[in-house]
């Protein structure tokens, strides 16, 4: 036996003896997420267990060094833990916006304080994190940001306003792009990290036709943010936005992957439409459908495995990122579609406890913004062009 077959036999036996039963069912809805955080008076007690169990293990986060709270696992071990984990339809443990996206820029970009502080918090799921970047007059065109950092000697003075701020009300961090040299561009930004708690920050939910409100308004009024708390150098963000972009654009892209615990769109049209005598789906067309969405979904999995591993690697093409936003979120979107086309007209009902508050429509109105969000479609494929054609670029 092998050192890796014998780290799959350890981790399946591992896994089957801490992955409550709760952990391994379908996620129907938003509050079956885990996003950990100060206030983790929401979690169930499998929930907990579950993030507790596998943050003692290091496998929340299970490629990023021991010292940082990781698990140390090479790239072979980490994907042996993922298929293992998909085996028994384990959910993911944690989610997190610092493991994502501000983790990969810490590891980076970071001092080494900065990586023992905020990393070893990100990987026990006790921060969660939000995201400070698009303005109201600064979306695609995310270097014309004007929130400003005034320097104050040992701290900085933030003034400003931030939107589409996923979740910022719910944050106990938030990573942010402040104006600190008005005289360029892309060279007068810096990046930079403070607590929601500070004096002076304030949020505002933005109600979205799904009726959710994941997004809000961010206020930065005359907030303090300590010099220690600047990743990376003064005026040179940019750089650590850029390199953050591209594992913000890959974690969306995921959201074209099947989801672990099961099939929802097969299980929703077998339960909606039913099978004919020969176990197959009743309607023949949708089935057609499905058939081939499942095929690109496949593809796009397969695909998805090979930049990662190639990202791991150091060996990604700068256009990878951008290649699997643009079709993880089309393919997502066209998910949703088929799900509400197997549904029919009950599918748009969202207020029962049958439908739990209409997860499916809510999730489907939601995935209008997939193709919006980390960058519009119209963006990536502009990306795409300009990095396979080696043009110049910001």
């Amino acid at each position: 036996m092998t050192d890796l077959d014998q780290f799959r036999t350890e981790t399946r036996a591992w896994l089957a003896a801490n992955c409550p039963l709760e952990m391994r069912e379908p996620i129907r809805s938003e509050k079956d997420a885990v996003w950990g955080g100060r206030d983790q008076s929401n979690l169930t007690p499998a929930q907990k267990s579950w993030m507790d169990a596998m943050a003692a293990k290091g496998w929340t986060v299970p490629d990023w060094p021991k010292a940082y709270g990781g698990g140390g696992l090479s790239p072979a071990e980490t994907k042996i833990l993922r298929e293992e984990m998909a085996a028994i339809r384990a959910r993911n443990p944690l989610n997190s916006f610092g493991i994502s996206m501000l983790g990969p820029a810490l590891l980076k970009y970071g001092t080494e304080e900065q990586k023992l502080d905020h990393l070893t918090k990100i990987a026990k799921g006790e921060n969660r994190w939000c995201q400070g970047y698009s303005e109201p007059n600064a979306g695609s065109d995310l270097a014309a940001l004007a929130t400003s950092a005034e320097d104050k000697g040992d701290h900085y003075l933030v003034n400003g306003q931030k939107v589409w701020t996923s979740y910022a009300d719910k944050a106990d961090w938030i990573f942010c792009l402040v104006r600190t040299d008005k005289t360029s561009k892309q060279g007068g930004i810096s990046f930079v990290l403070f607590d929601m708690a500070s004096e002076g920050v304030s949020t505002k939910p933005i109600l979205l036709i799904s009726g959710y409100s994941p997004f809000c308004e961010t206020f930065m009024d005359n907030v303090k943010v300590p010099k220690e708390n600047l990743v990376h150098e003064e005026n040179k963000g940019w750089d650590v936005a850029k390199y953050l972009l591209g594992h913000e654009r890959e974690m969306i892209s995921g959201m074209g992957l099947a989801s672990t615990g099961g099939n929802p769109l097969i299980d929703g049209a077998i339960a909606t439409i039913g099978l004919d005598h020969d176990g197959r789906l009743a309607d023949p067309l949708l089935r057609a459908s499905i058939a081939m969405f499942e095929v690109r979904s496949k593809a796009f999995g397969m695909m998805s495995e090979r930049f990662i591993d190639e990202l791991k690697a150091g060996r990604a093409h700068p256009a990878q990122p951008s290649m699997m936003k643009y079709y993880g979120t089309e393919l997502n979107k066209s998910r949703y579609e088929l799900m509400m086309a197997a549904g029919g007209s009950d599918a748009l009902e969202w207020e029962s406890d049958a439908s739990s508050g209409g997860a499916t429509p809510r999730a489907w109105l939601r995935t209008k913004a997939n193709s919006i969000e980390g960058g519009t479609s119209e963006v990536q494929l502009n990306i795409i062009a300009k990095r396979i054609l080696e043009l110049p670029s910001a």
